[in-house]
């Protein structure tokens, strides 16, 4: 089952990510998919914190049910919760598209370094950001039409408690036991550092 989560990082910032969703067996896979699955790898610049929350954005997307399950702390109440998440998205909207804007200026002066010899890898750099903040968009845009139900978990509840009261030397301990019971990766990366 693939579970969203928003919770607050070591800075104190909302973060919305997702778990691992099962992954299709690699047999059927053409050369095209195996291609773009290379190139998001090697060219994808994005730090970690922000890469995970556009891959849960670009998730949403593919979801078919009309409402999703969001893990949380529970030290507020759902209801301002939700509306909490809901001015996260807009907000997160909002940036993507200046992002996109950005980006759609830097495609034509990536053509200029066109006559250098080799591939032109700023242009490839610009484009995967671009496609990946265009579906993160897209992806927004679906999260805010889903009904949201959000759940309240102890143990992000305690990895919160621990930020609020800024006490680091627990937080690889919490952080390993929420990635064991939730069957994430890398949440260090997310969260933390």
């Amino acid at each position: 089952m693939l579970n969203f989560f928003f919770v607050r990082d070591c800075r104190r910032e909302m973060r919305f990510f997702s778990s691992e969703p099962p992954k299709p067996p690699e047999a059927g896979r053409s050369k095209a998919k195996e291609a773009w699955e290379l190139a998001k790898r090697k060219l994808m610049v994005l730090p970690q914190r922000m890469l995970r929350q556009e891959q849960a954005f670009a998730r949403a997307l593919r979801l078919g049910e009309p409402e999703i399950r969001i893990l949380y702390s529970g030290i507020a109440d759902a209801h301002k919760t939700g509306s909490r998440f809901t001015f996260f998205l807009q907000r997160q909207r909002t940036k993507r598209i200046l992002y996109l804007v950005g980006e759609m200026l830097l495609i034509p002066l990536t053509g200029l370094l066109m006559p250098l010899p080799g591939p032109n890898v700023a242009f490839y750099v610009v484009a995967l950001l671009a496609i990946t903040h265009w579906l993160s968009v897209r992806g927004l845009r679906a999260l805010l039409k889903k009904t949201c139900v959000f759940e309240a978990s102890p143990l992000l509840a305690e990895w919160e408690t621990a930020v609020d009261s800024g006490a680091e030397d627990k937080y690889p301990d919490i952080l390993a036991r929420i990635e064991a019971d939730f069957g994430l990766v890398s949440l260090r990366k997310v969260l933390w550092k």
